[in-house]
């Protein structure tokens, strides 16, 4: 069964230098039917001005990945981490027993990207910060894992993350078919980054999202201008919500 969530219906704040859309409920958006799914606690499309960001705050016990969508983000901890996450590309910080970080677009432009967080399967671990790049090239056509707590898709190429769960990309081209079988045979939650796209039939268009849930797995099909997509390929941890 797939649930779509458009992304006219998200929840939104507009801070004029963070423009932000939350697929499920945070900070003043609040939904008791949006929780999360599963380990899966947030996903925020945040479009943040040249210029400006987050200052230095605190977070702890959350896996927290961030997919660059478009510019790039800055990043800076108190362990002493720097790096700059471009377009395509992921970074992954693991809270664990509490971390200091800020988050900056440093570019002359809009910078979008995706926020996801998921609680991880242990608490108190000491905390940590990585990125990656993903070249377009290595998505075209294929589900790629970019975040993931299996040591398979760690060989891969994945980002560690703290939890029995995989977040996929890729790039399809006008028409292309993809199909995935959930690893823990039923739940999911899927993304439209750019393009239109066809999940088993059901239409999503650009930064839709969509519930994955009581199936073995997913049929993708891109429309006309192809799509990219996310997926996060989820434990059952909690009902579907």
């Amino acid at each position: 069964m797939i649930t779509p969530r458009p992304f006219a219906g998200l929840g939104h704040a507009n801070h004029g230098w963070l423009d932000a859309h939350h697929h499920f409920s945070f900070a003043d958006y609040y939904d008791p039917g949006r929780m999360g799914v599963g380990p899966l606690r947030v996903w925020n499309d945040d479009t943040i001005a040249p210029d400006s960001g987050f200052p230095m705050h605190p977070h702890r016990d959350m896996e927290i990945i961030t997919y660059v969508r478009q510019g790039a983000v800055t990043h800076q901890d108190h362990l002493g981490n720097h790096g700059r996450t471009a377009a395509g590309d992921i970074q992954v910080m693991s809270a664990g027993k509490g971390i200091l970080h800020a988050e900056f677009n440093r570019e002359p432009e809009d910078t979008t990207l995706f926020q996801i967080w998921i609680v991880p399967a242990k608490s108190g671990i000491a905390p940590r910060w990585e990125q990656r790049a993903f070249p377009t090239a290595e998505r075209a056509g294929l589900l790629v894992p970019l975040a993931s707590g299996s040591d398979e898709m760690q060989g891969a190429g994945a980002v560690p993350i703290l939890q029995d769960a995989t977040l996929f990309g890729a790039l399809l081209a006008p028409g292309q078919r993809l199909d995935h079988r959930l690893v823990h045979g039923g739940l999911g939650y899927l993304v439209v980054a750019n393009g239109t796209l066809k999940a088993d039939g059901v239409a999503l268009g650009p930064r839709d999202g969509a519930v994955v849930h009581d199936q073995a797995g997913i049929g993708l099909t891109a429309g006309a201008d192809g799509a990219e997509v996310l997926l996060a390929d989820l434990p059952v941890l909690a009902a579907f919500n």
